[in-house]
């Protein structure tokens, strides 16, 4: 009987068997579970890119199979031969081959929120009834467990519970099956260490606690946990491991995805990143409604991350090792191969890290060049109201005490009215032209010193550290923000004043040689003074928006676009209100003063003349208009850089031999594929070693040969 009337009771097929699916009957599949037609294109180009001509007709063999569905990540622990038993519940018309009809029923069962468990269900039921009787389960599980291993008695109380006696008056549907696979490997793990422990008295040796843990969980453990598998005696007198560890540590493994969510939101709330194993207990018992880890359990998660040294704060990282199968280098053997490495070593890792930089920078020039061009064209209302901020702030009382723009709309429309559209534009050349760098050194030198200052463990950094990344940046970027600013000022003041006067405005050439070298740097104190606290509240308010808010990295989150442009964004609101007053002293500063206006000496004189002749609020003059253009600026520089980061990081990044990436970071593998990798799992539960038998012997597992031995 085909499985497909089961899986499908709606299809009408022009028989039982898969590859005489029609073209309705797909449909029908497709519609029932809401397959998207780019999704079903997309399994026809894998089908079409792994698929083999057999009498004129395109099929997956097992080996192809495997290759289409597994995968891709090479430092798995599953082997890729042992995703070829999932080829029995493709081929359901057992011709060793699966057609493209079969493929799409077998991508859409996928799509089932419990793939894992129905994959299962399809592999134990071999008669394909739709039941699994007492002789299917024990055939299909003893054709995984070789002689070598630990047998499993199929005729205990457990069993019996399930399956009823030894003659099978019981079947089991797919839903009590789900529950017997759900406890089938605490029952192989009480009848091992019964097998193992020969006299009885309630313990077994480390060796043999490793070789129980291997058949049944090894495939999800890092080679480093499995290694240091027998140091579990450790924790207790006599060297020897007793049932209650062997079972906490099983219980910890089953609720390896909890732990882990634990760890990931106690770390966070921890003030340095790391916690002992009270802050553990604490943190699970305050966010559930009842206890999930026994002291003893969270000794053990403690006692692997902690590589045996009891009483430490661990970080996140510390974890990897025991959450991530794949774990393979921790940070310390990092350390310890770069001072064992060469001289000539050592100079090509500097010379490579002055390369990083620098590539760092030309991506920081193009993501300021990138935000530049946005925010001008994106709203003309922050281009007027940009104009309207300079021109505001060097506004002071006139030789009549008559103030020449009441207000910022005041000011833009008197610029729109004397000089036109192109009146708001003076200046951006020369923005354009410097932009570049001037945002690159910021945010290089914002990253380095940040990188430098950051715990690479924990990924955290002091707020004291966070502020001096970020001043000095802002610091350093006064080299090339000072000449810019002074030139672009110039020419967005004189244009209203040269409409008033009737005089011809002067270029920024003009400009430029006018002022000369020294007159460029002119008013760098009040750059200074405004552009190292604004770097220095932007970055940390910007990281923090990310981690905190938008939970950036919180279970391998990935911020979105619009998460990524807001934080920004938002970061560039106090920033620049706050640092409003050093801007105005910086612009009267800059500003050629007219005959008859106040003339400043000096950062301090120019605070304590505008205070007192136009009051505490002239400081905070173009405030708001400084808001509205460098919010949305720093906004979209931001987002380019990141984006850049991620989609060109620097290709010849210095790592350490076999590092690989930890439980902190997301799988590329689509989610069918994940699916696939997880239906395989519930099945290794059954014991580790299963398919590879299979694959030894170059033949499927069926009940006419059950044991291949």
């Amino acid at each position: 009987m085909s499985t497909w009337p089961r899986l499908f009771p709606t299809l009408h097929c022009d028989s039982e068997r898969p590859s005489s699916l029609t073209a309705s009957a797909l449909k029908t599949v497709r519609t029932a579970v809401s397959v998207p037609e780019n999704e079903l294109k997309r399994w026809k180009r894998i089908f079409e890119a792994n698929s083999k001509v057999v009498n004129g007709e395109k099929f997956l063999d097992q080996e192809s199979f495997v290759n289409a569905i597994a995968p891709k990540d090479e430092f798995t622990k599953i082997g890729r031969a042992q995703f070829g038993i999932l080829f029995r519940v493709a081929d359901t018309s057992r011709r060793g081959l699966v057609s493209w009809e079969d493929f799409v029923v077998f991508e859409t069962v996928l799509k089932r929120p419990d793939a894992d468990y129905w994959m299962a269900f399809q592999y134990f039921d071999a008669d394909h009834s739709g039941y699994i009787d007492y002789d299917e389960f024990r055939s299909t599980m003893s054709a995984n467990i070789g002689p070598e291993s630990i047998p499993f008695d199929f005729d205990c109380d457990w069993v019996k519970l399930y399956l009823g006696k030894k003659n099978g008056t019981h079947v089991l549907g797919y839903n009590e099956f789900t529950q017997l696979m759900k406890g089938l490997q605490g029952e192989r793990l009480r009848q091992a260490f019964a097998y193992l422990d020969a006299d009885q008295d309630g313990f077994i040796k480390p060796d043999q606690f490793k070789r129980i843990i291997l058949e049944i969980a090894g495939h999800k453990l890092s080679d480093a946990v499995i290694e240091r598998l027998p140091t579990l005696c450790t924790l207790s007198p006599g060297q020897r491991i007793s049932y209650s560890e062997v079972n906490a540590f099983y219980n910890v493994i089953k609720e390896m995805d909890m732990v882990e969510r634990i760890l990931r939101e106690a770390t966070a709330k921890s003030k340095d990143g790391r916690i002992d194993q009270n802050d553990f207990m604490n943190h699970a018992a305050s966010h559930s409604r009842y206890s999930l880890f026994t002291p003893m359990e969270a000794s053990i998660i403690f006692h692997f991350a902690g590589r045996g040294v009891p009483g430490q704060r661990l970080a996140l990282l510390d974890f990897a090792q025991l959450l991530d199968p794949r774990w393979k280098l921790p940070h310390s053997q990092y350390e310890q191969y770069e001072e064992q490495a060469s001289p000539a070593a050592k100079t090509s890792s500097i010379a490579n890290r002055f390369l990083s930089s620098t590539y760092s920078f030309v991506q920081g020039g193009i993501a300021g060049a990138f935000g530049a061009t946005i925010v001008y064209p994106i709203d003309m209302g922050e281009l007027l109201l940009s104009s309207a901020c300079m021109a505001m702030q060097n506004q002071r009382s006139t030789v009549v005490g008559q103030m020449l723009y009441k207000n910022s709309i005041d000011c833009a429309k008197k610029i729109l009215r004397n000089e036109g559209f192109l009146g708001f534009y003076r200046g951006l050349g020369p923005q354009l032209i410097g932009v570049a760098p001037e945002k690159a050194i910021k945010l290089t030198v914002n990253d380095l010193i940040r990188g430098k200052a950051m715990d690479p463990e924990t990924g955290r950094i002091k707020l004291g550290w966070e502020l001096f990344a970020g001043g000095a940046a802002g610091g350093c970027q006064v080299v090339f923000t000072n000449p810019l600013e002074i030139v672009k000022i110039r020419l967005q003041v004189q244009g209203e004043a040269a409409k008033l006067e009737g005089a011809a405005p002067k270029g920024a050439v003009h400009i430029i040689r006018q002022l000369g070298i020294v007159g460029l740097y002119r008013g760098a104190s009040a750059c200074l003074l405004r552009d190292i606290p604004f770097s220095a509240i932007y970055f940390p308010v910007y990281s923090h928006l990310k981690s905190d808010v938008f939970q950036e990295g919180y279970n391998g989150k990935q911020l979105s676009f619009l998460e990524t442009l807001s934080a920004a964004a938002i970061a560039g609101m106090p920033a620049a209100y706050l640092t409003t007053p050093a801007d105005v002293v910086k612009t009267r500063l800059q500003v050629e003063a007219k005959q008859g206006q106040t003339h400043y000496k000096g950062l301090r004189d120019a605070f304590v003349k505008i205070y007192r002749e136009e009051g505490f609020r002239a400081l905070f003059k173009g405030g708001p208009a400084r808001i509205i253009r460098s919010s949305p600026q720093f906004g979209f520089t931001l987002l380019g850089y990141e984006t850049l980061k991620k989609a060109l990081p620097y290709p010849w990044e210095e790592k350490p031999p076999s590092q690989v990436a930890t439980a902190l970071t997301s799988r590329p593998d689509d989610l069918s594929r994940i699916r696939a990798r997880n239906a395989l799992k519930i099945l290794l539960d059954v014991h580790g070693d299963v398919g590879r038998r299979a694959a030894a012997f170059g033949k499927p597992l069926s009940l006419s040969n059950p044991k291949l031995t």
